[in-house]
C-alpha cells in the first residue's frame, strides 16, 4: 500500500481534530501549541479520548483540546522527575564503582585487562576512551584539546601513564558505558561491594541499570514515557518488591526502581512525595497505562518516608 496522505497545514491540523469531535474553547490558543508541540507529537496524547475501535478514530463526548495538552504536560513533567532520580543514582554509580576499583587496584585499573571478565570487550573499552581524550593512536597524547578542563590540566601536567585515572575518565562516561562497565567487572567481590552501596544483589543491580540507561535516553530524546511498553524490560525485581510488582515493562516498576535506589543515595529523598503531588496535578493521566495498581497508594513501599 502506498502512503499518500498530503501534509497538512496547523489549522487544517486543528480542524481535523475539531472533525473528529474535539472541543476548542480558544482556537488561537490551540493553534498556537500545535504549532510548537506538533500534530503527530500530541496525537499520541489524544488516544486514551478517542474510540480507537473506528478509523477515523472520533473523540469521546466533551473531550477538550486542554485535555490532550494536560496529558502532554503530565508527561514532559515526568521525565524531567526521572531524569532528576537518574542523575543521582548515576552519579552515585560512578563515584561507588571508582572507589572501589581505584582503592584496590590503583588509579588507572581500567587499564588492566585482568579487571574485566573474558566476555567484556577491554580493547574496545580502550578505543572509546582514547577516542574520548582526542588520541589518534594507543600511547599517543591528544590531538585537540578537551571540552573538559580537568582533562586538559591531565594532559598538561602528566603524560604517564598515557590516559588520565579513572575517576576523570569516568565522568565522561554515559550511564550505559558505566552498566556496561560494571556487569564486566572480574572480581564479583568488587561487584557485590558496589551493590551493597545500594542495597541490593549485583545480578539485579545489572539488569536494572541496564534498563534505566535506556530509560535515560527515551527521556533525553523527549520520547513519551507515561503508556511506555519498555522494549529493554527488568528481568528481575528485588524480593521485597514481588508482593506488589505485577509488571516489569511498564512505568510503574520503573518508579519502583528508582524510589528502592534513591532511598540508598539519598535516605531523606521525597521523589516519592513528588511523584505522588504530579500525579495528583494531573488527574487526566490514566495510571492504567503506566501499571499502576490500582491501590499503589496503600502500599507501604510509597507511604513510608523509605522504602522498607
Amino acid at each position: 500500500m502506498k502512503f499518500d496522505k498530503p501534509a497538512l497545514s496547523f489549522a487544517e491540523q486543528l480542524a481535523k481534530l475539531q472533525g473528529r469531535g474535539l472541543l476548542v474553547a480558544d482556537y488561537g490558543n490551540a493553534l498556537r501549541h500545535l504549532k510548537h508541540i506538533g500534530y503527530y507529537r500530541l496525537s499520541a496524547y489524544a488516544l486514551p479520548f478517542q474510540d480507537c475501535t473506528h478509523e477515523d478514530k472520533p473523540f469521546r463526548a466533551d473531550t477538550r483540546f486542554e485535555m490532550l495538552l494536560d496529558l502532554y504536560r503530565f508527561d514532559r513533567e515526568l521525565r524531567l522527575l526521572v531524569l532528576d532520580a537518574i542523575e543521582r543514582i548515576e552519579v552515585a554509580l560512578r563515584s561507588a564503582i571508582n572507589n572501589e576499583m581505584a582503592m584496590c587496584h590503583g588509579p588507572h585499573w581500567f587499564m588492566d585487562p585482568r579487571q574485566f571478565s573474558r566476555r567484556f570487550d577491554h580493547a574496545a573499552l580502550l578505543a572509546d576512551v582514547e577516542r574520548e581524550m582526542r588520541i589518534a593512536a594507543p600511547g599517543g597524547r591528544p590531538t585537540q584539546p578537551h571540552q573538559e578542563v580537568f582533562i586538559n590540566h591531565y594532559y598538561t601536567k602528566y603524560g604517564d601513564p598515557y590516559l588520565p585515572p579513572s575517576w576523570m575518565v569516568m565522568e565522561t562516561f554515559s550511564l550505559g558505558s558505566l552498566s556496561r562497565l560494571y556487569a564486566g567487572l572480574a572480581s564479583g567481590a568488587e561487584r557485590i561491594a558496589v551493590a551493597n552501596y545500594f542495597g541490593t544483589d549485583e545480578f539485579v543491580l545489572q539488569g536494572w541499570f541496564h534498563v534505566l540507561s535506556y530509560v535515560r535516553n527515551l527521556c533525553a530524546h523527549h520520547a513519551r514515557l507515561w503508556n511506555r511498553r519498555l522494549v529493554i524490560k527488568f528481568r528481575q525485581v528485588a524480593r521485597r518488591h514481588r508482593s506488589f510488582l505485577n509488571s516489569n515493562d511498564q512505568f510503574f516498576a520503573v518508579a519502583v526502581v528508582l524510589y528502592d535506589l534513591l532511598h540508598h543515595v539519598v535516605p531523606d529523598t521525597q521523589w516519592n512525595v513528588r511523584l505522588r503531588d504530579l500525579i495528583n496535578r494531573y488527574p487526566v493521566a490514566p495510571l492504567g497505562a503506566m501499571g499502576f495498581p490500582a491501590d499503589w497508594r496503600q502500599v507501604p513501599f510509597w507511604r513510608l518516608p523509605h522504602p522498607p
